[in-house]
């Protein structure tokens, strides 16, 4: 087999005069680092990047809704924090090509990608259009896929951090959420193979398994024929804050894990769905008969 080709690395670019940061902020564990968070503009993406700000980081916010994504980034600004901001659709290529230089250009590199942006669904597979599926799909694969390769010569260059944000969804099936879980399963094993690939870059590859999470109150996900409806419901007890996510988050990519799995809830499943295959199989089943609305 020959040996992997080095992907070029590009010219440092010069940073640009920014405002001073405060002190605590100009201190934090991230001084200094470049990141971009996909799908930033709310929920758990606006949450990480506000940590990464708040921990000394330069964070390239990034969403589809323009107004939203000003909101955000306007909001981040009144805080004292470094950021840029850049709408595009991460399943576009160009765009993410756009998205990546928004970072360079503004900071001068690239440190940390955390691919965040996706589409979730409520839909059994046998209700569901093709190309629902296949929307849900793109968004959890190409929009990892694509953000990285436009990525990888800076991240190369600075021996950075990425970060696939996938399920606990992903560890096993779960019931109305055929192409999510198949797109951050294929995220999870993306990451283990391009450990593998790229090992001689020194990038850091990792995947986080979220688990149950508060949401923005007009969150919405993608039904049989691709309308955005409410999430199923959740337990509040079940449930982590955006922010204690963000935490989580933080410190999976300060000490360079290869897997981080969020709530005891996600360790048990990973557990199960390891040893006792069968008996994460029946458990669900089970739910499905007597919890029904908890997929629904």
């Amino acid at each position: 087999m020959p040996d992997p080709q080095p992907v070029s690395a590009p010219a440092p670019t010069p940073t640009p005069e920014l405002p001073p940061r405060p002190a605590s902020v100009a201190q934090g564990l991230f001084a200094g680092k470049v990141a971009i968070i996909t799908g930033s503009e709310s929920g758990i993406g606006r949450e990480t990047a506000r940590a990464l700000c708040q921990q000394g980081a330069a964070v390239v916010l990034n969403g589809r809704n323009a107004t939203r994504l000003a909101q955000t980034h306007q909001e981040f600004e009144r805080a004292g924090l470094r950021v840029a901001s850049c709408v595009a659709d991460v399943t576009d290529y160009e765009a993410c090509e756009t998205l990546i230089n928004t970072a360079v250009q503004t900071f001068g590199r690239l440190d940390i990608l955390v691919t965040n942006a996706s589409i979730s669904q409520r839909a059994y597979f046998a209700d569901m259009q093709p190309q629902v599926f296949r929307q849900v799909l793109d968004s959890n694969i190409y929009g990892t896929v694509y953000p990285l390769k436009a990525a990888l010569p800076y991240l190369t260059h600075t021996r950075g951090s990425v970060t696939f944000i996938s399920s606990i969804s992903a560890l096993n099936g779960m019931p109305s959420g055929s192409a999510y879980c198949a797109g951050k399963a294929a995220v999870a094993n993306l990451a283990h193979t391009l450990r593998l690939e790229l090992a001689h870059t020194g990038i850091h590859f990792g995947v986080v398994h979220i688990g149950f999470t508060q949401n923005d109150p007009d969150k919405r996900v993608l039904d049989a024929t691709g309308q955005p409806v409410p999430i199923a419901h959740r337990p509040p007890r079940w449930q982590k804050t955006q922010a204690e996510v963000a935490s989580i988050i933080l410190r999976h990519i300060r000490r360079r894990r290869q897997r981080t799995v969020i709530s005891a809830l996600g360790m048990l499943i990973a557990l199960v769905h390891t040893y006792f295959p069968r008996l994460g199989d029946w458990i669900v089943l089970a739910t499905i008969r007597r919890l029904r609305h908890f997929y629904e």
